[in-house]
């Protein structure tokens, strides 16, 4: 077992490196932006041209590492990342940011479904739900600590953007030293939107309104706080209050769908996510005890509902198909990343209030179908359920990481 979790503790640290700066450079651009006076707008299609380039990269970028292999493609990923975010240090424009985000998206993909396809290769089935495990807790320790760390800089100036740089070059010293056989290829990623709705249409309805909600928060939650003033370090806690929080509730929450159907669940949480949202868009709270109460309710609320809606989506589909399954709501929900920060960005315009109002929408019409469908189509017994189990964070997660989790062994 010793000898087994070895090399998976150095792709671990690699992982843990390549997540930090994506979490310090993520929330360092939208208030550097801020800073400069960029539109609502510019500063929402940052995270527009991000998850357009994450979905490609999920998709497309198979076939360059299948052709110069992997130790070589992850060296070029990570070093392209780190000189676009030194670049955006010196570029401060918002025309290049958007297209080096693109960039930036691609590269990331392709660098964590490299890690992960290292990390699947060395699991066993004694060590891959300790694997899962730890890449999950990996997940959001680095993003948080990322996060945090803008607090210990000034956003207006470059030191912070050579951090993220000197970071993302970290990543490369665990994986370039370790032992780690080099996988087997890539699998191609096919989107099957027509297979995904049949199974499971509140699955298909729910994922892309996460992803919405959630790229649009993601994104511009930075922005709606430095526009009302708080604090550097106000706002990064804020933002890791909300993944801790979604990450604390995800347990829980899943042990109670397991109980009851799970649609119910979901609308439960939608209809309180939605109205923590709607709270603080009519409200306008000024103190930041409240601010952190509700945003701490909206993230346990709306960072649970992933794993939700994957949990009823594999209800109803073939035990061997979870990875097709689940593989397609991910990049489902990459697509609703794209639309949310776009939207939210042309409402901010209006007033940085109305961010919550976007994600308010979303949730209620994610609770609205659910409820709808249950009188459509019968729940699943819960006697026949798969037991609840969470997964990594959609932030940083690509169709590959799927093939970590313990239930993906019955497709393999």
């Amino acid at each position: 077992m010793r000898r087994n979790l070895l090399p998976v503790l150095s792709l671990l640290l690699g992982t843990a490196f390549l997540l930090a700066g994506n979490g310090l450079h993520g929330l360092l651009l939208p208030m550097r932006g801020s800073a400069e006076n960029f539109s609502p707008t510019s500063l929402g299609l940052l995270g527009t041209s991000w998850a357009t380039g994450f979905v490609l990269g999920c998709i497309f970028s198979q076939r360059l590492v299948r052709r110069i292999g992997h130790v070589r493609a992850f060296s070029a990923f990570s070093a392209t990342i780190a000189i676009i975010a030194l670049l955006t240090g010196l570029l401060v424009d918002p025309i290049s940011w958007i297209l080096l985000r693109v960039v930036t998206g691609f590269s990331l993909a392709a660098a964590f479904m490299i890690i992960e396809s290292w990390l699947n290769e060395r699991a066993t089935n004694e060590t891959r739900g300790l694997i899962f495990s730890l890449y999950m807790t990996v997940t959001y320790v680095a993003i948080v600590a990322g996060q945090m760390s803008v607090a210990f800089g000034d956003v207006t100036q470059t030191t912070l953007f050579v951090i993220a740089g000197i970071l993302y070059c970290l990543a490369l010293l665990p994986t370039a030293v370790s032992t780690a056989s080099s996988p087997a290829p890539l699998k191609e990623i096919k989107l099957d939107l027509g297979m995904i709705y049949r199974n499971s249409p509140v699955s298909f309805i729910s994922i892309l309104l996460i992803g919405v909600a959630n790229g649009a928060f993601g994104t511009l939650a930075p922005v709606f706080g430095a526009t009302v003033g708080l604090s550097t370090i106000t706002i990064a806690t804020m933002m890791s209050i909300t993944i801790f929080s979604g990450a604390v509730m995800q347990v829980p929450a899943g042990r109670m769908s397991d109980r009851m159907d799970r649609r119910y669940v979901l609308a439960g949480l939608a209809v309180i996510a939605g109205l923590s949202g709607l709270a603080i868009a009519l409200v306008k709270p000024s103190g930041i005890a409240v601010l952190f109460g509700l945003v701490s309710l909206y993230g346990a609320m709306s960072y649970t509902l992933y794993s939700i809606t994957v949990a009823h989506a594999n209800d109803f589909a073939p035990s061997d198909k979870f990875v097709t399954v689940s593989g397609g709501l991910l990049l489902l929900y990459g697509i609703g990343t794209i639309i949310g920060p776009l939207v939210g960005g042309i409402t901010m315009g209006y007033s940085p209030y109305l961010l919550f109002a976007v994600t308010a929408v979303s949730h209620f019409g994610i609770a609205a179908y659910a409820m709808v469908r249950t009188r459509i189509r019968a729940a699943i017994p819960a006697e026949e359920r798969e037991n609840f189990s969470s997964t990594p964070s959609a932030r940083a997660a690509t169709p590959e990481s799927i093939n970590l989790d313990p239930r993906a062994s019955q497709e393999n």
